[in-house]
């Protein structure tokens, strides 16, 4: 596939900073005069005339009648099924429909929903919305999450995107006119992005992950150099480390899960393994493994092995850089300090200390499509 092709299967709904649905009022389309080839008397350029000043006179709403909170209300009810079999509803949208994100543009009712159908059938997106609010007379703005896979490679790569959505509405019709689209991750969201058709070849590389549970969480935004996660809490069973990179106490956590514990009880492998540094200087360094969770505190088993502790972590939100190769010391060091530097920069507030998180077994996983991240935890975060 070509990557013009693939730019025209691409839709993601995010926010355009200057909405394109001010500057383009629905009456312009239907009160348009017809042109005529043949020449113009003077008695039909008068007629012309007189409709011209109509047209410019006319007020595009004198007495709105648009209830906005039910419009928002409606979309909290209506997007949740943007990709499922329900769909969302046509009847809430005028026949022209302005689309546009940095890849893709509709004008159409009908190629609006002809490029949701193509992103069903191609990448089985997830998308879940945050949150809408009014944000101008006859405009709402949406916060989203979408994660999608790409089917028709062999590897099914994850592609992730986030933004907001600012959807216009017709007064006069009280129904949804446009919807213009911002990703986080790049910063020229005007069509034709060539930054956002990169963004989206970039996320088609080969990432192993192996098809283990994992920690769950929600991604919240992703930009171009990190993803911000909410974490559901979970357990691990951990013993102290040396470094960030090391794997001492490695076969210690991992014996507690293979039987060596108090009631001989074999748990279910997961991924990642995490080190954890507490402080700045890394000099306190903790080994885990995340434990199932369908699995409790008061239901696992003692360690039945000095220096093996079981704790819940309380989830909450953190940074992640992702990449692969192997992850040295001074690799992970370096990670680290590009995603506080990227934080810091964005305005958020990261914790001290960081985690690693490795995902594969070094022996049986090329370097080159191995899965690792850094991952810092943040304070007071909030999802404007």
């Amino acid at each position: 596939m070509s990557t013009s092709q693939l730019s025209d299967l691409i839709f993601r709904p995010s926010l355009h900073r200057r909405p394109i649905s001010r500057q383009c009022h629905p009456t312009s389309v239907f009160l348009t005069p017809p042109q005529k080839k043949k020449k113009k008397t003077i008695k039909s350029q008068k007629k012309f005339k007189i409709y011209q000043s109509l047209v410019d006179n006319q007020s595009p709403v004198k007495n709105p009648t648009v209830d906005m909170n039910k419009l928002v209300e409606f979309l909290y009810e209506d997007w949740p099924h943007l990709f499922d079999d329900q769909g969302i509803n046509r009847t809430a949208y005028d026949d022209y429909v302005k689309f546009r994100d940095p890849i893709t543009k509709h004008d159409s009712i009908d190629g609006y929903l002809f490029n949701i159908a193509m992103l069903k059938q191609l990448f089985r997106p997830n998308f879940q919305l945050h949150w809408a609010k009014q944000t101008g007379p006859y405009e709402i703005t949406t916060r989203w999450t979408m994660v999608m896979k790409f089917v028709l490679l062999p590897w099914k790569p994850e592609l992730v995107f986030t933004g907001t959505s600012v959807m216009g509405v017709n007064p006069k019709t009280n129904k949804f006119n446009s919807h213009v689209d911002y990703w986080d991750s790049i910063q020229n969201n005007d069509y034709f992005s060539l930054e956002g058709l990169v963004e989206v070849i970039k996320q088609l590389r080969i990432y192993k992950t192996p098809d283990l549970e994992t920690p769950s969480y929600q991604i919240l935004r992703r930009t171009a150099a990190y993803e911000v996660r909410k974490y559901d809490p979970f357990i691990v069973v951990e013993t102290e480390g040396d470094n960030l990179a090391g794997n001492r106490g490695f076969n210690d956590v991992a014996g507690y899960i293979f039987g060596k514990n108090a009631t001989t009880e074999k748990i279910p492998m997961t991924t990642p393994v995490f080190t954890q540094a507490l402080d700045a200087e890394n000099s306190k360094v903790s080994i885990q493994i995340v434990l199932p969770s369908d699995k409790s505190l008061s239901s696992l088993p003692a360690p039945s092995k000095e220096g093996i502790s079981l704790r819940k972590t309380e989830g909450g939100i953190a940074a992640a850089i992702k990449f692969s190769g192997k992850p040295t010391d001074d690799v992970v060091r370096e990670k680290e300090k590009q995603l506080r530097s990227s934080l810091i920069r964005d305005g958020l507030k990261p914790r001290s200390g960081c985690m690693l998180a490795r995902y594969n077994d070094p022996g049986r996983t090329w370097k080159f499509i191995m899965r690792n991240e850094v991952l810092i935890w943040l304070e007071d975060f909030k999802l404007d």
